[in-house]
């Protein structure tokens, strides 16, 4: 069955710099993701995607590991060596699966139609995209959400690349950037459409509040890599309401948006997205914000610079 396709939030998507609307909130509040059509203007959205055309071509595959970004879909491993363990505080990488021979190893595609993703400082080591996250604009929204001190820990561009853009099973982002209590959201950007054809996202509405956070990404405490462990702490936000009784199997809503739109999605909330089979790419820009004052410890994977995760206000 298809999944149901998704309407967008109250009210318009421009001039978000005085936060969200109470309706935006209140719809926020309910599904657990909030869609903002034109959030970025057209100038900007192509500034921004031009950029990372720009680091696709520039990247030198010299001396580069060819490491491969899985999701952990059909119970593959998730990526866990140096090269991403360390790229905290650098822009790297990341390559498509699909993007090599099974047999050989070699490289089927152009490098620029072989990157999965591009992370993780992007928000502080590259201008275009530093403006484009610590302005504002998202301090606002940050406010009406209620956080205190919102800490920007990641960014990345995911490329969805045509024909080989791998499948994104169900997830919480709060599995893969867990603070106690959780504090996740993602703030997702899209820097072209994204559309049933290329792999966009879908949301299984109001699962932020029936789903907890059971597993955690992390280090292995020994002999390096990464592994799931259950979540010894609190499993859903500080004053979140929460439904006693959990639903089985989720519906998913589809979430068809245009070029600039910005969708928040609570760390909670289940999402996905289909393999790219298409002949177009479905490229985003998404960065995560949590609570700097909920514990973030040692055992996740992403750890902080040494001059701390940035502050949005």
């Amino acid at each position: 069955m298809a999944p149901a396709r998704t309407s967008t939030s109250p009210g318009p998507g421009e001039g978000q710099h005085w936060g969200l609307t109470p309706e935006q909130l209140q719809s926020y509040n309910e599904n657990g993701y909030l869609i903002i059509p034109s959030a970025l203007d057209p100038s900007t959205t192509a500034s921004l995607l031009q950029e990372t055309k720009d680091m696709l071509s520039r990247f030198s595959l010299h001396d580069h590991p060819m490491t491969k970004f899985s999701t952990g879909d059909n119970d593959k491993a998730h990526v866990g060596d140096d090269y991403f363990l360390t790229s905290g505080d650098k822009i790297r990488f990341f390559f498509e699966e699909d993007a090599f021979d099974p047999s050989t190893g070699e490289l089927l595609k152009p490098k620029h139609r072989a990157i999965n993703k591009i992370g993780h400082y992007l928000h502080a080591l590259n201008p275009a995209f530093r403006d484009s996250t610590l302005n504002p604009s998202n301090a606002a929204i940050a406010r009406s959400l209620a956080f205190r001190d919102p800490r920007v820990l990641q960014s990345m561009v995911i490329c969805k690349q045509p024909e080989i853009g791998g499948r994104v099973p169900p997830h919480q982002d709060s599995t893969f950037l867990y603070t106690n209590p959780p504090s996740a959201v993602g703030f997702w950007i899209a820097l072209e459409d994204a559309t049933a054809e290329n792999g966009c996202l879908s949301f299984a509405k109001g699962s932020h509040r029936r789903s907890p956070v059971n597993s955690r990404f992390v280090r292995k405490y020994a002999g390096g890599g990464t592994e799931f462990a259950d979540v010894e702490g609190a499993k859903f936000p500080q004053y979140s309401e929460v439904e006693e009784k959990a639903q089985v199997d989720e519906v998913y809503t589809m979430g068809e948006v245009k070029a600039g739109t910005l969708v928040l999605i609570h760390g909670n909330l289940l999402h996905k997205s289909e393999k790219n089979l298409s002949g177009k790419s479905r490229f985003i820009y998404t960065f995560h914000v949590i609570e700097g004052d909920s514990e973030y410890d040692e055992r996740n994977w992403l750890q902080p610079p040494e001059t701390g995760f940035s502050k949005l206000y």
